[in-house]
């Protein structure tokens, strides 16, 4: 009795493997464009936001490149000015920020 149960889950198994091998392999998805978007101070104290807050300069793209690689993506998609909505968003009086002192963002992407 023990022998023949033995070769019922010998078989199972085979045939579990044989199936496996046969189908044919599923269809790939590409995974979503992971872009992040970093909400960064004006005043952090590195002195980015010279370079950043110019959309047209070569410095502002070394250093946005240099952020999203420190933060594990390959490199920046966007930088600049954050719009007043993405730091005052859950407020509902805006609060009246100094230009200079406006937030930066940098959005990263792979």
């Amino acid at each position: 009795m023990r022998r023949a149960i033995a070769l019922i889950g010998l078989f199972g198994i085979i045939g579990a493997g044989l199936s496996l091998a046969v189908l044919p392999p599923s269809k790939t998805v590409a995974a979503p464009n992971a872009n992040r978007t970093f909400l960064i101070p004006a005043s952090d104290g590195y002195g980015v936001a010279d370079c950043l807050s110019t959309k047209a300069s070569e410095c502002g793209k070394i250093v946005a490149d240099a952020w999203c690689e420190s933060q594990g993506f390959a490199k920046s998609v966007a930088f600049g000015t954050a719009a007043r909505e993405d730091f005052t968003g859950t407020v509902t009086k805006q609060a009246q920020v100094d230009p200079a002192e406006q937030p930066l963002t940098i959005t990263c992407g792979e």
